[in-house]
């Protein structure tokens, strides 16, 4: 247990598998009261729940809703407001995949993927900000990917969602110094209030795991590393990025993925 974050409260959408879970497990190995997001199975909520309890001495929520609803999105947050009093940090994880090249992809495929990956984070972060800027402090994290930077065939619409995640990123950056600076809440001693991106490269999650061997391998020989990330590799940057320490970073896309995108 470190103590980098104690005090904390994070919500963590997508919070209980995958990289979701290693960055609950990551925010809440420094201190951090962790709330974490789920969308449907609730079995596997409370496993991770339990793990968690079992493991660390911070406290553990979990809260069930559809990001791709902007009420439930405020919902949420209201939820982990009245539960745990306070709002520190946000990690933008959830996210979904339809694959299709683009003459297959239809109107409802796009914009299921674009409502969950871009649209949930920008009504997220758009909930916490005025809480966040009211306390002078917080960190949002959005997570993105790789694909957002180099596009992907069969993932016009995933590629386009993560992508934007980048513009929202810095535009929320931008912002939430403005109404810092106006509120008087800009100081040389603050820990800010910022906004950065974890651009993951291919990842070792469950998603990946169904992916033919075949494919698996012409990816990685495309990695100069020459293997897939953990989800612990890419939490350890969240987590970084949580950090008070980090408070001279804003605005910023942070790729971790092997040196792919070199």
């Amino acid at each position: 247990m470190g103590s980098k974050l104690l005090g904390r409260v994070a919500l963590v959408t997508g919070g209980t598998r995958g990289i979701g879970a290693s960055i609950s497990e990551e925010l809440g190995s420094q201190g951090a009261t962790v709330a974490a997001g789920f969308s449907r199975n609730v079995e596997r909520a409370d496993e991770f729940a339990q793990a968690f309890a079992d493991r660390f001495s911070t406290q553990v929520s979990t809260h069930r809703g559809n990001v791709a609803s902007a009420d439930d999105c405020r919902r949420v947050v209201n939820e982990v407001l009245e539960q745990h009093g306070r709002l520190d940090i946000l990690i933008n994880n959830a996210g979904i995949t339809i694959d299709k090249t683009i003459l297959k992809l239809t109107d409802d495929d796009w914009h299921k993927v674009l409502d969950v990956n871009l649209s949930g984070a920008f009504f997220l972060s758009q909930a916490v900000l005025g809480h966040m800027v009211e306390r002078g402090s917080g960190r949002i994290i959005n997570v993105s990917s790789i694909i957002g930077e180099m596009g992907n065939i069969g993932q016009a619409n995933y590629a386009a969602s993560k992508s934007g995640l980048f513009g929202l990123t810095k535009t929320f950056a931008r912002e939430a110094a403005f109404l810092l600076e106006r509120s008087g809440k800009l100081t040389e001693d603050s820990v800010g209030l910022t906004v950065n991106t974890v651009a993951p490269g291919y990842t070792l999650t469950d998603m990946v795991a169904a992916v033919p061997e075949k494919v698996l391998d012409r990816i990685t020989a495309q990695i100069p590393l020459r293997r897939f990330g953990r989800p612990e590799e890419i939490a350890r940057v969240v987590g970084f990025l949580a950090a008070d320490e980090s408070c001279y970073i804003t605005g910023q896309v942070w790729g971790v993925n092997g040196g792919m995108d070199m």
